[in-house]
C-alpha cells in the first residue's frame, strides 16, 4: 500500500507538515550577503577644491565631495566635477565592492547613476533596480555635494 493513501489522512499532513518546515529552515539559513564594514572617516565635512585655468586666472570649475552616506550593504560617497553652474562629472568614490554581488551590482548601477546627473543636472535622478541602497546613498551624497557647491 502507498504511504500517501486516501485511508491514511494523518501521514499525508505529517508528511507535508515535515517538508513545510524543512523547506522553511533551508530558506532561512540562506545568507545572501556579508556585514557592511565600519568606516572610521569623518563623513560631516565634505570638501570643496577649486581650480586655476593656464593662464592664472580662476576658473570656474571646482570639485566638491559630498558626505560618505551609510546604507544596508557599506558606503556611498560621490564626487562631483562642476563647471559654469553645469554638472560636468560624478565619480563614485566609495560603494559597496566587499563581493562578487556587490561588484555585479555596481558594475551596472553606477554609470547608470551617473547618466541619470548628467541628463538631470541635480539629485532628483530614478534609482537603479536591483540596486535601490546604492541608489539612495548615491542620491544622498550627490545631494549634500551639490549643497556645498551652492546648486
Amino acid at each position: 500500500m502507498h504511504a500517501l493513501k486516501k485511508n491514511r489522512p494523518l501521514r499525508r499532513i505529517v508528511l507535508a507538515s515535515a517538508a513545510t518546515v524543512s523547506g522553511t529552515v533551508m530558506l532561512l539559513s540562506l545568507k545572501p550577503h556579508t556585514p557592511p564594514t565600519v568606516v572610521t572617516a569623518d563623513a560631516k565635512s565634505p570638501s570643496v577644491s577649486g581650480g586655476t585655468a593656464p593662464g592664472g586666472t580662476a576658473s570656474k570649475s571646482r570639485t566638491v565631495t559630498g558626505d560618505t552616506v551609510q546604507t544596508r550593504w557599506g558606503p556611498v560617497q560621490v564626487r562631483v566635477t562642476i563647471e559654469n553652474g553645469r554638472v560636468t562629472d560624478v565619480t563614485a568614490v566609495q560603494y559597496p565592492q566587499d563581493n562578487p554581488r556587490d561588484q555585479e551590482i555596481n558594475s551596472y548601477a553606477l554609470p547608470q547613476l551617473r547618466r541619470e546627473v548628467l541628463a538631470a543636472q541635480s539629485a532628483r535622478i530614478d534609482m537603479v533596480s536591483g540596486a535601490t541602497y546604492t541608489s539612495t546613498g548615491y542620491q544622498q551624497s550627490l545631494q549634500s555635494a551639490l549643497d556645498s557647491a551652492g546648486l
